[in-house]
């Protein structure tokens, strides 16, 4: 764990490697970039094993989540060579309009216990090809994986005659996050953890006049129709609320079920969720592993009480299994309000909430309520209500679906959600834009001094 001295120490050192590294065109940074994925790639299984050995998620995901880095490498190699703004029609004569992107300069990124990975990798990816030096501070308690990951890209960078310096990392806990939301240095923060944090870490950032990318919370819902096809919706709802145990921005929290169909999907899903393999997470046979915390099965425990205490029914689950571990049961509530506190609080554990609706309009309306505006999904066959839901009245989340679930976002689309989600974005499409910053550029080529809308200034 570095001290404040160390940070010190350590963001002279990415600012100097910036000077080097904002020399380097594009293309080039691109190449490099490439080259880290590639690095990555051969190490693949061996850092999947350790994400699954530090933060508890089964190896396939942790193997998964380091494909995800490699596989946005691949993007920001082509993005390299594309990233740029256009030639605008000046309307005054022998004048030319241009956009010009540079770089923002050094780039902070938080990253929480998670994805220790995969959102580094977005970020980091994104952000070097755009020509920033990165500075990472890791969770707390994924320090190994945030180690592992920083010497790989290190010595490809000084295999290429290049500073380490340019992907620099602080290992420590709040004190350095809030150093570095304090720090007139970071040209942007990207954090990614809790509502509450980041709300703080916003504040301290826009009291600076910094820019800051956030990506927070989420209490993401699948919403069923009486027409939906049920064998798509029993495994995306089991996917989307039991992957990585509960314990993805992006995990499903309330299931909208139609009230046609509410007691046959619940049957259905209970049946499911009773198959659910739970064990070591290093086990190619388990699909459910723990809770990455004691806190976190502490949460879980209160959660279930609360849930009791506003009028549900545990349907499946709710209790910690006795083995040695942070071990839950993935648990199934039926029989509470939409409007329920604690259907509208996000609990970061495997807890599926059932809600009951009988029109389109009022279910919409249900999914929008949340503080939380990340993913969400529909099931149902019908054309126009699946533009609706794509529409201005549809779904106010960042990630909108069909006939798929909440969680399993692709990194050519941007990621990112609404209201107290943050409104970030990273990853695909346009979100290179967020890590440069963007000059108008007027070039007077003539020998005239004409002014904009036919001013004359005698």
């Amino acid at each position: 764990q570095a001290s404040l001295e160390d940070y010190e120490e350590t963001v002279k050192k990415a600012k100097e490697a910036w000077k080097v590294w904002a020399d380097i065109p594009a293309p080039k940074r691109g190449e490099i970039v490439r080259q880290i994925g590639d690095a990555l790639r051969q190490k693949i299984k061996v850092l999947g094993s350790l994400v699954s050995l530090e933060m508890g998620k089964i190896f396939v995901e942790g193997v998964g989540e380091v494909q995800e880095y490699v596989d946005v490498c691949d993007y920001a190699v082509g993005l390299s060579r594309m990233i740029g703004g256009p030639v605008l029609p000046s309307e005054r004569p022998g004048h030319a309009l241009i956009e010009q992107w540079n770089p923002v300069g050094l780039v902070g990124i938080i990253t929480a216990f998670n994805f220790p990975v995969a959102v580094y990798g977005w970020n980091s990816a994104i952000a070097m090809i755009c020509g920033n030096a990165c500075l990472w501070k890791g969770a707390p308690t994924t320090s190994l994986i945030s180690v592992a990951v920083t010497k790989i890209i290190a010595k490809v960078l000084e295999d290429n005659k290049l500073p380490g310096a340019v992907c620099s990392l602080v290992c420590g806990g709040a004190d350095i996050g809030t150093a570095m939301a304090r720090d007139e240095r970071m040209d942007l923060l990207s954090f990614t953890g809790s509502t509450k944090v980041g709300k703080q870490v916003a504040l301290m950032v826009q009291e600076r006049f910094g820019r800051s990318l956030l990506e927070l919370g989420g209490n993401n819902a699948i919403i069923v129709f009486e027409d939906a096809d049920l064998n798509l919706v029993i495994p995306s709802a089991l996917f989307a609320a039991v992957g990585t145990a509960g314990q993805r921005c992006t995990t499903a929290r309330r299931l909208f079920l139609h009230e046609s169909i509410h007691d046959e999907v619940v049957e259905k899903l209970a049946k499911a969720y009773a198959q659910v393999r739970i064990g070591d997470p290093w086990d190619s046979d388990t699909l459910y592993g723990p809770l990455h915390t004691k806190e976190a099965v502490k949460m879980f425990l209160d959660a279930v009480e609360q849930a009791k205490q506003q009028g549900g029914s545990v349907v499946y689950g709710g209790k910690v299994i006795n083995r040695p571990g942070n071990y839950v049961e993935p648990t199934i509530v039926t029989g509470l309000p939409h409007n329920a506190p604690i259907v509208h609080t996000e609990t970061f554990a495997p807890i599926l909430y059932v809600l009951k609706f009988k029109e389109e309009e009022e279910v919409f309306a249900w999914n929008n309520e949340v503080k939380q505006g990340l993913s969400s999904s529909i099931f149902t066959k019908d054309l126009g209500r699946i533009f609706r839901w794509l529409g201005p009245k549809g779904s106010d989340c960042g990630i909108v679906n069909v006939n798929i679930p909440t969680s399993g976002a692709e990194i050519g689309g941007a990621f990112g959600g609404e209201k107290h989600t943050g409104g970030g974005r990273e990853s695909g499409s346009d979100s290179w834009k967020l890590y440069m910053r963007r000059s108008t550029c007027t070039i007077n080529y003539s020998k005239d001094l004409p002014l904009a809308q036919g001013i004359k200034f005698q």
